[in-house]
């Protein structure tokens, strides 16, 4: 599992970042971002969705949005 905390980038520039991340996964990898910017905080998950990737939440409060993503099927 990798791990990239994008919490100190604006959107575009945090999903810009992410999809450099996705294309280094491996098939079976997993990846973990953490963001904070409110722009990531809607772009990258709907990003996410219309890719395909599998994601899930693993916190999102007042500090950041924690994912972990992984390939779709």
């Amino acid at each position: 599992m990798t791990f990239i905390d994008l919490t100190h980038y604006r959107c575009p520039l945090a999903l810009v970042k992410l999809k450099m991340a996705l294309k280094q996964l491996p098939d079976e990898g997993e990846l973990k971002v953490s963001l904070a910017d409110a722009g990531s905080r809607q772009d990258v998950p709907r990003y996410l969705v219309k890719a395909q990737w599998q994601f899930a939440e693993i916190q999102n409060d007042a500090q950041a949005l924690v994912l972990s993503i992984k390939k779709g099927a």
